[in-house]
């Protein structure tokens, strides 16, 4: 338990960028659950704009701090071979 003001005040915002983190993280993973499902759909020009909409947010969650950004790379790369494959 934080006994002094500075690992109380600690405490307080740690919990705030918890819930902002994990909001963000939710929202990165929806968008590419969205992508996921336009390619599982076989819908090509679905799955473009779903992965044009989730790649800002992939890049969002980079400066901010929630991903590292080989990870969104690797994200990224492989979900567009995807939807580029789906699209011949």
């Amino acid at each position: 338990m934080a006994n002094s003001p500075q690992a109380k005040k600690r405490a307080r915002q740690n919990e705030r960028r918890f819930a902002v983190n994990k909001a963000r993280r939710s929202r990165i993973r929806t968008h590419l659950r969205k992508v996921e499902e336009a390619i599982a759909s076989g819908d090509a020009s679905a799955a473009k704009d779903a992965l044009q909409a989730a790649q800002p947010e992939l890049m969002r969650g980079v400066t901010k701090g929630v991903l590292h950004k080989n990870t969104a790379a690797r994200k990224m790369s492989r979900l567009s071979s995807r939807v580029k494959a789906l699209g011949k």
